[in-house]
């Protein structure tokens, strides 16, 4: 039985928890004084009927929107001196292709990091067939988002809208140049948000930002295909509520299931680049399960999944924003500055919308009590060498797990190259919790193959707070993933 491959437009394909960074609206994220890309601060209206009331109407929404959504071709040089096809250096094309949304009218432009990611050459093509050279403001691995600029004035921009205002069930329309194709509009409705799916930061290595992966997307059935990666997903208002990112697809070709960055989190992450040319994460330092393993933990903790209104803390990091607090491990956090939560992922994009320093009203379900605490988040901190070794020693306590390489008899049993296989589950740990007999062979951590005790250190390093995916073969023989946080 084949598994569905989630692939960005971009033909990438991707296979974390974390926290994050905040609006620069500071408390209120609607505030129309506060400094960069201005944003509706009213409820979205319907408008989806004709004066008769009964059919739908996309026309005036695609007309306000197909302006200020833009093709974006990009070249790339791999090591040997010829372009290729999204860097790879294995593809003879020349370059790639995606879309962008104009956000300013003096020529700020939103897209996703990966359209633009590692290209030598960004050019930015409107619907008049102007064409612009663009420079790279900024970018942001963890949202899978990127700003540019181009020269130019009175630019037809894209209105931003409130992405939390939208309703499962609402039109949409989905704006950008699928397949290389002039401006193309596709609509359907909003099929979920706050929807992880496990694609940022997939094949992203040990990046110094790979540390901080934040997923809430906005799920939606209008058509999406490689090209729209960037582009605008809009209300029937014509006002940006997403950046169109991910399809899920056997084919790498819309299957029915995409997924867009909503604008309020976009919003704060386009705000920084434009302001820092990075982002300022404000940090909670608090771990839990990921979605694709919540269940499964909650269950082996011995909680019905169905009773757990909020998101379980696994693990508080010392000195940090959530120590300060008073949260402890066990707590159940239900609301974050008054809106309730119901998924981790949530969770991952409320608290990155906020910056180093901003409070946050919490809370949090306590042996069957409800009780409250304001957080002062915290900056990202860098680890000095001495640091990093109590954080290593701290991340192998907290996995609960002894590990040696393969024998060559192993090696030949399961016809593997490498990996390692789990000698001791200590009881209390990740791998405990989580089920994992002795004698499993890890293979691959966050995708990058694991031969030593040395190589899990080092791929632990790198994910820091984020979500941890771990590939392996069970004593039986059969191929297993698994998933946990590290942090939030």
């Amino acid at each position: 039985m084949k598994k569905t491959n989630v692939s960005l437009f971009t033909i990438f394909t991707y296979t974390l928890i974390t926290t994050g960074v905040l609006f620069s609206c500071k408390n209120n994220p609607t505030d129309e004084k506060t400094k960069g890309f201005p944003q509706v601060t009213t409820q979205n209206n319907n408008a989806d009927k004709t004066s008769n009331g009964n059919i739908v109407n996309f026309v005036q929404a695609a007309k306000a929107v197909t302006p200020g959504v833009v093709h974006i071709k990009t070249m790339y040089q791999n090591n040997s001196g010829n372009f290729s096809l999204f860097g790879n250096g294995n593809s003879p094309s020349i370059g790639g292709s995606g879309s962008g949304v104009v956000i300013s009218a003096d020529g700020y432009i939103a897209t996703n990091n990966h359209v633009v990611e590692n290209a030598t050459q960004i050019e930015v093509v409107f619907t008049d067939r102007r064409a612009f050279t663009a420079k790279l403001v900024g970018r942001d691995p963890n949202t899978d988002l990127a700003l540019l600029k181009v020269d130019a004035k009175n630019l037809p921009i894209v209105e931003l809208g409130n992405s939390d205002n939208v309703e499962v069930g609402e039109w949409v329309l989905a704006v950008g140049y699928p397949f290389s194709l002039n401006t193309t509009v596709t609509a359907g409705i909003i099929s979920a948000k706050g929807r992880s799916i496990g694609i940022i930061n997939d094949n992203s290595g040990a990046s110094s930002q790979s540390s901080a992966a934040v997923e809430s997307f906005i799920q939606t059935d209008a058509a999406i295909n490689p090209g729209n990666s960037g582009g605008a997903l809009v209300d029937m208002n014509g006002k940006l509520i997403g950046l169109n990112t991910a399809i899920a697809s056997l084919t790498g070709s819309y299957a029915g299931y995409a997924f867009a960055i909503p604008v309020n989190l976009a919003k704060k992450i386009l705000d920084d680049l434009k302001e820092f040319g990075v982002v300022k994460r404000g940090m909670l330092g608090v771990s839990f399960p990921t979605p694709a393993a919540e269940d499964q933990y909650l269950k082996q903790q011995g909680f019905n999944p169905g009773s757990v209104k909020g998101v379980f803390i696994t693990g508080i990091q010392k000195g940090s924003a959530a120590d300060a607090a008073g949260l402890q491990e066990g707590d159940i956090i239900q609301s974050i500055d008054g809106t309730k939560l119901f998924s981790s992922a949530e969770f991952s994009e409320r608290i990155a919308r906020h910056h180093p320093g901003d409070k946050v009203e919490l809370s949090f379900l306590r042996n069957g009590k409800s009780n409250t605490t304001t957080a002062t988040l915290k900056g990202e901190k860098k680890q000095s060498l001495a640091s990093n070794r109590q954080r290593i020693e701290e991340l192998q306590n907290r996995l609960g797990a002894v590990f040696a390489p393969l024998t060559p008899a192993l090696k030949d049993r399961y016809n593997i190259n490498g990996g390692v296989v789990v000698t001791e589950i200590r009881i209390g740990g990740f791998f405990y919790q989580l089920g994992i007999p002795m004698g499993t062979i890890i293979a691959y951590i966050n995708g990058k193959t694991v031969n030593s005790t040395a190589d899990i250190n080092e791929a632990l390093m790198a994910a820091q707070n984020s979500r941890v995916q771990i590939l392996g073969i069970a004593p039986d023989g059969s191929r297993i993933a698994f998933y946990f946080s590290l942090g939030a």
